[in-house]
This record gives C-alpha cells, sequence and structure tokens, in this order.
C-alpha cells in the first residue's frame, strides 16, 4: 500500500458535474435498468438501501455499508479481522491514554477541499454528540490536530479497544457540513429520521460520490476520479442501487440478469442459486446476533425474570435455525459468538416448553397475556418468517401475538419510538467486541452518555453493567475476558435480551462480478475494490 498516495490531476468538467451531484442529493424515482454488466455499471440489487446519508445518523448495517462506498475510515477490517491503513497511515500508542495517529497525505473531499487532521477531530466531536454513536465513543475523551497531517486521540483511561474503534472513524468534510443552510439550519446537525442536511448531501473521501438518489427505489453512484487509492484494482465507474426487499423478487432479478450483485441469498434459495449457469455464490460465517428485546416499560409481566425466562424457554433456537434458515444459522445462547472475547461454551440453547410454562405459572401469568411486536421485512435473512414462528411458539405459553412486520424504512423509526412491546433486532459488534453487544442492547438506558440506545425494551441491571464497564478498562486481556464472559452469563441467567441465532451470509453475482475479495463477515462489502472482468461481458 502507498502510505503517501498524491491526487490525480483533476479534469474540470467532470469534477464540476460531479460537485453539483455531492452539493445537493438529486431525488429522482427510476426503476430497474435492463443494461448489461460492465466494467464500467454495477447493478446491485440489495435487501434494502441505506436509510440516511448521514452516517452519524443511524447506527445500522445499510447505513455502514454506504460509509465504504463514499467515505473511508481511518482503518479497516481485513478479511481475517486484522487491521489495514486506510485514511490513517500509521499509528503508536504515546502514553497509556494518547495514541498519535499519521493521516494520509494529499487525499481530497468530493467538495475538493482537502483532507486534514481537523476533519478526524470534527467527526470525532460529532460522533460524539451523535445518540447512536457516542456510546461506543464514550471513552473517547477528546481527539487534538499536531498538525495538518497528525491527530492524537485521548481516552478518559486505558482502552484496549481504539484501534477497534478507529474504523468506525469516516472522516467527514468539516468545511462542507459547517455553517447554515438557506432556511437557517445548521449544516451539522443530525436529526433522527428527519429532513437534515447532513442525511440529503454528501462530501467523503470514499470511491465513489452519490449523484441521485429516492429513498426506497434507488440510488446512483460514480467513482471518484481523484479517488487517492490508486493502487486498487477496482474498476468499478458506476453503480446503480436498487433495494429489493422481497426475496424472490431479488433473486429472480439476479437469475434473470435484471441485477449483477445481490446481498441475503435466503436459506431456501441457496441451492438454485448455487446451481445456476452464470451465477456464483459466495457464503460467509456471520457474527450477527438475531433476537428479541422485551418492553418493560408497556408489559409489567417483562419486569419479573421467571417470565423472560418463560419466553426465552418457549422459543426453539434449534428449530428455526434448522428449518427457517436451512442450517444456514448458528443456534445461540448468547450474544458473543465463538471466538469474541466474552464467548462463553458453557451458554446453549435450553428450549424447554414444560420449564416455561411452570415459570409462568409461578409468576401468575398461567392463563399469559397479549402483546404487540414489531420486526422488520427486509433487514436480516428470513425476518419476518422468523417473527412469525416466534409469535406461534409464544401462543404455547398463552402470550397471545399481535405481529406487525414492515420495510426497514418504516422500522427503525417506530422502533426508536419504543411503542410496541416485544421487537426484532439484530446486531453486529460495532468494535468486533462483547462488550458492544452489552453497551448498546441491554445497558441501562442513559440518555447522556447513550449508553442502552437500543435497549428497546429498558431492560437494567446495573451490576452487569459495572462489569462490563470495569472490563472495558481492563488492560489484561485474558482478564478482561473472564470478565465478559462472566457478563455473558449473568445475562443469560437474567434474560436481558431473547437470542436467536448468529446469522451467516450469502451474496450471489453475475460470472465476471469476483464479489468474494471484497465480501466479509462484517457484511460491509469494499465495492471500490470490485473488479469486473470485462470478457464476461
Amino acid at each position: 500500500m502507498n502510505n503517501k498516495q498524491r491526487s490525480k490531476g483533476t479534469n474540470m468538467t467532470l469534477k464540476k458535474t460531479l460537485l453539483a451531484s455531492v452539493i445537493g442529493a438529486v431525488v429522482a424515482g427510476t426503476t430497474l435498468l435492463p443494461m448489461a454488466a460492465s466494467a464500467e455499471t454495477l447493478r446491485i440489487g440489495y435487501s434494502a438501501d441505506p436509510e440516511t446519508l448521514d452516517l452519524h445518523e443511524q447506527l445500522s448495517g445499510g447505513v455502514l455499508r454506504f460509509s465504504h462506498m463514499a467515505f473511508d475510515p481511518l482503518i479497516r477490517w481485513t478479511k481475517d479481522f486484522e487491521f489495514e491503513p486506510r485514511l490513517a497511515t500509521e499509528w503508536e500508542q504515546v502514553d497509556e491514554t494518547t495514541m498519535r495517529m499519521t493521516l494520509r497525505e494529499g487525499v481530497t473531499f468530493h467538495s475538493g477541499n482537502e483532507f486534514t487532521a481537523k476533519d478526524v477531530v470534527w467527526t470525532i466531536e460529532r460522533l460524539k454528540e451523535s445518540p447512536d454513536y457516542r456510546a461506543i465513543f464514550e471513552p473517547v475523551a477528546r481527539a487534538e490536530a499536531v498538525d495538518d497531517y497528525t491527530v492524537e486521540i485521548v481516552t478518559t483511561e486505558p482502552y484496549p479497544l481504539l484501534l477497534n474503534l478507529a474504523t468506525y472513524i469516516f472522516p467527514m468534510d468539516s468545511e462542507f457540513y459547517s455553517g447554515e443552510t438557506d432556511d437557517g439550519s445548521d449544516k451539522a446537525e443530525i436529526v433522527k429520521a428527519g429532513n437534515s442536511f447532513a442525511s440529503r448531501n454528501v462530501s467523503g473521501t470514499g470511491p465513489f460520490i452519490v449523484t441521485d438518489r429516492r429513498q426506497g427505489v434507488r440510488v446512483d453512484f460514480e467513482r471518484f476520479e481523484d479517488y487517492w487509492d490508486t493502487e486498487s484494482e477496482g474498476n468499478v465507474s458506476r453503480i446503480v442501487l436498487t433495494p429489493i426487499a422481497e426475496n424472490a423478487s431479488r433473486v429472480a432479478a439476479l437469475l434473470s440478469g435484471g441485477v449483477d450483485f445481490i446481498d441475503a441469498v435466503p436459506p431456501n434459495d441457496l441451492e438454485r442459486v448455487r446451481e445456476a449457469d452464470d451465477v456464483n455464490l459466495v457464503t460467509v460465517d456471520g457474527t450477527r446476533i438475531i433476537g428479541f428485546q422485551m418492553n418493560e416499560e408497556r408489559v409489567e409481566a417483562f419486569q419479573d425474570a421467571r417470565v423472560r425466562q418463560a419466553v426465552d424457554l418457549a422459543i426453539n433456537q434449534e428449530a428455526i435455525a434448522d428449518r427457517l434458515m436451512r442450517g444456514f444459522a448458528n443456534p445461540a445462547g448468547q450474544m458473543s459468538p465463538k471466538g469474541y472475547s466474552g464467548h462463553n461454551p458453557d451458554l446453549t440453547p435450553r428450549y424447554d416448553i414444560e420449564r416455561a410454562q411452570e415459570l409462568m405459572a409461578e409468576a401468575g401469568y398461567e392463563d399469559g397475556f397479549s402483546i404487540e411486536m414489531i420486526a422488520p421485512n427486509n433487514r436480516y435473512v428470513n425476518d419476518a418468517q422468523i417473527a412469525q414462528a416466534v409469535s406461534n411458539m409464544l401462543a404455547q405459553i398463552n402470550i397471545d401475538v399481535d405481529l406487525r412486520t414492515m420495510p426497514l424504512a418504516q422500522y427503525w423509526p417506530e422502533y426508536d419510538t419504543r411503542e410496541s412491546d416485544m421487537a426484532m433486532i439484530g446486531w453486529h459488534a460495532d468494535t468486533e467486541d462483547t462488550a458492544n453487544f452489552f453497551q448498546y442492547l441491554t445497558f441501562c438506558i442513559d440518555e447522556e452518555t447513550g449508553a442502552g440506545q437500543y435497549n428497546y425494551g429498558s431492560y437494567c441491571n446495573e451490576e452487569i453493567d459495572a462489569l462490563v464497564t470495569a472490563a472495558d478498562s481492563e488492560t489484561d486481556l485474558e482478564k478482561r475476558n473472564e470478565m465478559l464472559r462472566e457478563a455473558e452469563a449473568m445475562l443469560y441467567e437474567d434474560v436481558g435480551y431473547i437470542t436467536l441465532h448468529w446469522q451467516n451470509l450469502a451474496y450471489a453475482a453475475t460470472d465476471g462480478v469476483n464479489i468474494e475479495p471484497v465480501v466479509n463477515a462484517l457484511d460491509f462489502p469494499y465495492l471500490g475494490d470490485l473488479v469486473i472482468d470485462s470478457s464476461d461481458d
């Protein structure tokens, strides 16, 4: 990798055209285009598109995928979970709370502004203000620009996961996002599910520029001609991303030649896709936990640990993994997958209807009760079907479920209001570490720090929180792992989150679209590096 890559010369005519698209993402309704794949155009059929263009508005897989297209992180993960330099070329631990990073020179944003340390500092400050990100950035006390290409990140105390955290720092164009809009709004404002400047306008350093976008319909990208990474062999110059929520339609679009690349190949279509002519299937063991949260604020019964345990015991994780997921998932009794710091091999699924019924009776709910449940229908593999199966299983302990499923664009705003009784959520640990699951899904909600930002049920166990917090400043990694394994065991008994399975990943693409090197367990394909073999056109 060239650590001091200089920007190329600029074709001013094209640059002006692209800059116009950067300043305002154009809203245009379009449909799937019947064009052939080429080294210039990649047609993607994802199960969902990014909910917003503001990286810090929604911490979701769709937005993180988009982040790797229009922006660059300081560091990114390789397929083997090693750290790879991107906008940061070198780093060193200066003292126990300070890390110094050397930044790549000669990088420009889509707007034409130069990338410097001030953009990193500005971005970290904004991350600390984001409702979705501030919890994982709480260990960061501040960031300081030493000079234009050196930044120091200072933590409040020793923090062993700072490099992990750096994979989520995608420097934003501080000049572009500063100031006010014509109507007097702050361009840097983060508005959840709102119509902010940052949710509609983009200036990153990434390989692709947004040229057209209509939420839920289509997003168009063009290659950024001044992209710094000239050593990348990626040759895609245009991307058309069309969200296709329905599994069968997404697979049909690929097999008929309507798109060139799809995600989330459903388990019941794996063999069909694998055996199809001119199509390649790529599968990856995943680390995303799929599960449910019970809303203790709305349902008094869920405040009783015996009822929560009964709900957990009534759900047959192995049957869901075997029958609905066709074996394309690993049943889970904890949040941490194998290989994570807190994975506890003693914690396994424990389906037991008889014991579940006994616990409901002990808690005074033998006759059960009724709840409302929500789930997305285009975010996780077979999400709507899984939610229906769970609903049927809960009927065995007399919990009557009114289930509503909806597209992701509708789901997140409803999830954020916490106005239903039970909700599905999947989580991939942002830092590839156990603590992140707790910090977002089960920590006692703290709006000031952002802890429990995705704790839909308002579950709270201060003892678990204290143990995980102590682990996060423990630099003896084996001692830290032991603390996190204990936290998983405590949560297992208290049932603060219903675990189902770790979802595996399946992608498919037409011949010549070489996706295998760019897909990963993170579920963030590095499309800037994608190579299309034009000889297969």
